[in-house]
């Protein structure tokens, strides 16, 4: 539509543009005419006037001519002036003066002025001039009429070519432009279908091919683009799906993760406040686990922890929420109901599940759980308190024995600050020598002291005297036992010499390590460089070690452990017949002497098992020459009944209680007395 409009304005334009030029044309023709009549009619005048000599005979004459003019419908103005420029007649209507000064201005001859012609002519010879004739004619009317005729005879003709035009050229137009019309209709469809699979069949037009196929290729991109574009914006998704999967739920168990829980336990407690309720949070973790993993493998504990999951989400209700913290570590959040017996009714659930073991590999895995329990309620609605406190709860569960349930009260806030301020004390308490060795005497079968185990207290400036249960698992839970126990071996590296001047016999210390010390390399070279530093020799030192810190590090144990016995150091198994069931063990380590627990010392009198058992140690110590020391005596029966089974060197509180250095010079120099009492059990 555009190009048509266009079309007609050219041609419009043209023809306009004809016809202007013919009215000029036609104009110019009428004005030489009248320039030529004009001449003619003027000269004829002054030849008339001329000719006769006679004055009052020219008067006629000029009254003739102008007579003829003024009956003439020709549109012309006459003038006659003698030789000084006075009128002699005129004819010429209603513009006489204006036309008289008109005809004054002008020279001799013909001149054309706007649309007047004025021909000025001579009356007599060039030598005797006797006046002037001055004939005007106004064209305008003639111009006028002349240009109204044309335009009545090419009008019609001219609108005709216009239409003619207009009508060829729209045909045209639309035969060149159809292609180019399909095309952007074609280009439209794109748009509004989005189909970018479609594509525009080339005509036979070199231009329109050449852009159909730049538009086909376009098009190609665009495709292929789009195709890249999906599958990136698929594999997009699924990465999506699979961080919000990473971010919310654990990859092992499939359970949701701390973030989830923690996110959604907000929520929660947000709730609960507004509604004035109360939500519970129930935290465990595995017993034993550590040992299994430890022993079997990381992909043996990956295994229980799925059967964990496994069994916790089988015993929940519907709306109870279970998520994996991290570790052994788990949580559940009950839906709504909190009632003390629905709590319970679910703890005891969830400590049943885990008595039967997991057959895992053909082996009977035995894992049990510690649960505690808290409320938003005592936590103040605030998420880390809660959190908090279901923590101390399974820890309280632990210190119960395991495999309990624990429900949160208030006073364990008040155990929890203690736990922390000697957690965060160690280091200040070993700077500032607030640790304390104490001794207790090692009683031979004759009575007299032949050793002294070191037993560690802590002096505590704010909580007194505090004992090795309370703080020893605090300083191994934050790897600060190893610290202690170097203290301790140079404390009693330092006291040595007082310690040769109290005790008459060859004796020996015996020093207690734990299975964090096992683990740390440097414990070797660290003793060394004490014995070296103090000039001290091993054969006054013993160190002890429980059964089960042994074989839970076996190979770094047994190779420490033959590095000290070559040095000259003793090795003493403590707690012996507590742990593993398997005494093959017996024939693979490097020790010197067998301590039997103080729970079959204790048993003696009541248990004819615990004397079964501890005759036994006895017999196989002998049997694996090795020297056997019990611990734990407190009635002179007991270490007459093991002096009478064979058993080498006994310690407990019938002799004496750790005491610190300065009381060891209190105690006799020999205890044989107490074997006088007469008191039998047997």
């Amino acid at each position: 539509m555009p190009i048509t409009l266009l079309v007609t304005a050219v041609v419009s334009v043209s023809v306009v543009a004809t016809f202007y030029l013919s009215a000029r044309s036609q104009d110019d023709r009428i004005e030489m005419l009248e320039k030529q009549k004009v001449s003619n009619l003027s000269d004829n005048i002054a030849m008339r006037i001329a000719s006769e000599s006679d004055t009052s005979r020219q008067n006629v004459i000029i009254d003739r001519e102008l007579a003829l003019l003024e009956n003439s419908q020709a549109n012309i103005a006459a003038y006659i002036f003698d030789e000084q420029k006075r009128l002699l007649g005129s004819s010429g209507g209603g513009r006489s003066e204006e036309m008289k000064q008109l005809a004054l201005k002008h020279p001799y001859g013909v001149l054309a002025d706007d649309d007047l012609i004025l021909s000025v002519s001579e009356i007599g010879s060039d030598y005797a001039v006797e006046g002037t004739v001055v004939v005007i004619s106004d064209l305008s009317d003639v111009k006028k009429q002349s240009q109204q005729v044309l335009a009545f005879q090419t009008l019609p003709e001219l609108i005709a070519v216009i239409i003619i035009a207009v009508v060829i050229a729209f045909l045209i137009i639309q035969v060149l432009l159809k292609p180019l019309n399909d095309l952007i209709d074609f280009t439209r469809k794109i748009s509004r279908n989005k189909d970018y699979t479609a594509r525009f069949l080339p005509g036979k037009s070199r231009e329109i091919s050449s852009l159909v196929g730049n538009i086909n290729s376009f098009l190609d991109t665009i495709e292929v683009e789009l195709t890249i574009n999906k599958e990136q914006n698929a594999t997009l998704v699924e990465q999506q799906q699979t961080m919000m999967r990473l971010a919310n739920y654990d990859s092992l168990t499939a359970l949701p993760n701390r973030q989830f829980v923690v996110d959604n336990l907000r929520l929660e407690l947000a709730r609960v406040r507004r509604l004035r309720e109360d939500l519970a949070l129930i935290f465990f973790d595995l017993d034993g686990f550590k040992s299994i993993n430890d022993s079997l493998g990381h992909e043996t504990g990956d295994l229980i922890l799925i059967e964990v999951a496994d069994r916790v989400q089988n015993l929940l209700r519907e709306g109870d929420l279970v998520a994996r913290l991290g570790g052994d570590e788990f949580i559940i959040v009950p839906d709504r109901d909190v009632s003390d017996v629905s709590l319970n009714n679910l703890a005891t659930k969830l400590v049943s599940a885990f008595e039967e073991p997991f057959m895992l590999r053909g082996l009977a895995l035995s894992v049990g759980v510690s649960v505690g329990i808290a409320r938003a309620t005592d936590a103040g609605y605030e998420l880390s308190q809660l959190m908090s406190n279901a923590d101390l709860a399974m820890y309280r569960s632990k210190a119960k024995g395991r495999g309990t349930h624990t429900l949160f009260t208030v006073d364990m806030v008040e155990s929890y600050k203690r736990k922390m301020s000697l957690a965060n004390s160690i280091d200040s308490a070993i700077r500032h020598d607030e640790f304390r060795v104490y001794y207790q005497p090692k009683i031979s079968k004759h009575g007299a002291v032949i050793g002294l185990e070191a037993l560690i207290r802590w002096e505590h400036p704010e909580y007194g005297m505090v004992m090795p249960g309370e703080f020893v698992p605090i300083a191994e839970q934050g790897g600060r036992i190893s610290s202690i126990t170097q203290w301790m071996i140079e404390r009693v590296c330092m006291e040595l010499p007082d310690l040769q001047m109290l005790v008459d016999n060859k004796f020996r210390v015996a020093i207690n390590l734990s299975g964090h010390d096992l683990r740390h390399t440097d414990l070797f070279n660290d003793i060394y460089e004490l014995f070296e530093r103090y000039k001290v020799h091993p054969e006054y030192f013993e160190f002890e070690v429980t059964e089960s810190s042994y074989l839970e590090n076996f190979d770094t144990a047994d190779k420490f452990f033959k590095r000290l016995s070559n040095m000259g150091c003793a090795i003493a198994l403590d707690d012996f017949g507590t742990g593993y069931s398997s005494l093959s063990y017996l024939t693979q380590i490097t020790i010197d002497t067998l301590k039997i627990d103080r729970q079959f010392i204790c048993e003696l009198e009541s248990s004819e098992r615990s004397r079964m058992v501890t005759g036994s140690i006895i017999d196989l110590a002998k049997r694996l020459a090795l020297t056997v020391c019990a611990e734990g005596i407190e009635q002179p029966s007991q270490w007459r009944y093991l002096n009478e089974h064979g058993c080498d060197h006994v310690q407990g509180f019938l002799f004496s209680k750790p005491v610190p250095l300065s009381k060891l010079i209190e105690l006799p120099k020999n205890f044989s007395h107490f074997l006088d009492d007469t008191t039998s059990f047997e």
